[in-house]
């Protein structure tokens, strides 16, 4: 393997909960900071990184800006998920007591998920342009009045002190990433009973009840949606396209039924990826 097929990209500055995500599922490569999420897919396309660890939604704050727009565009290929629970940790200099902290700097995200601790002690929140950038920033700028709300990697890779951990307001912030690639990986179950994820995207024909009828195959099918979400494209408020999850192969004779029955109410149908699923949404669907 080469240098370039060693790396995986991702948004935002090194130890991101990208960067946390890339590592755990991917011990063996080496994470590619980029700045942009374009950055990131076109460190994939034009084959400076083997793969893009990318987030998709979150439990709280919904959708990822950009992504449903990005990704069908981008030519590239789910071929996994990777689900990460997001943790903030007040971080700040080395030996800095916390009744110096004045302000606090994280994502706009982490902002409204710490609000309990902010309120508490009276700081002062500033929004910065990611959870990592705000842990660099407070450890260049050394000021021991500055805080961070950043993940646990980002206090390793700057030098600070973890505080407190743990400070979000609620314990049930998740956020899905999808892994892609360049090549699609033409994924086969490996046993009969494996959870298997489909992700496309489609456009319905102008015609009347054309998004019931074209779930119908769905329904009737017993094949479990797990997401469908519309947005815009071209700029145009008449011009909708979905995105959607299914638990099942392509190759399912259901799933099969239920693409066949939607293509007659579509005018653009294109499949994103086929992979396994994670094991936390296994865990889930068990519980």
């Amino acid at each position: 393997m080469n240098d370039q097929n060693k790396l995986i990209s991702f948004q935002g500055e090194a130890g991101a909960n990208s960067d946390t995500a890339s590592r755990n599922m991917f011990p063996d490569m080496t994470p590619l900071p980029c700045a942009t999420f374009e950055d990131a897919f076109n460190a994939v396309d034009s084959g400076q990184a083997a793969l893009a660890m990318i987030p998709i939604e979150n439990t709280l704050a919904g959708r990822v800006a950009d992504i449903h727009h990005l990704l069908p565009q981008s030519g590239l290929h789910i071929i996994g998920e990777y689900f990460l629970p997001i943790h903030f940790h007040l971080m700040v200099l080395p030996g800095t007591d916390i009744s110096q902290i004045k302000s606090v700097h994280t994502h706009i995200h982490g902002i409204g998920q710490c609000r309990n601790i902010v309120r508490e002690h009276g700081w002062k929140a500033v929004v910065a342009g990611d959870t990592a950038g705000a842990a660099k920033m407070v450890a260049e700028t050394g000021n021991p009045s500055m805080a961070a709300l950043s993940p646990y990697l980002a206090a390793e890779l700057y030098g600070l002190e973890i505080l407190k951990k743990n400070v979000e307001d609620t314990d049930n912030n998740v956020t899905r990433f999808v892994v892609l690639s360049k090549t699609p990986q033409n994924y086969e179950r490996k046993s009969a009973g494996e959870l298997v994820m489909t992700t496309f995207v489609f456009r319905v024909r102008n015609i009347p009840a054309a998004l019931y009828k074209a779930m119908g195959g769905f329904a009737t099918n017993g094949i479990n949606m797990t997401k469908l979400e519309s947005y815009q494209i071209g700029g145009q408020f008449t011009a909708t396209q979905f995105y959607a999850d299914i638990e099942g192969h392509p190759e399912d004779p259901n799933v099969k039924l239920a693409f066949e029955e939607l293509g007659f109410f579509t005018d653009m149908f294109n499949v994103l990826g086929v992979y396994p699923a994670a094991q936390f949404r296994i865990d889930q669907n068990n519980t």
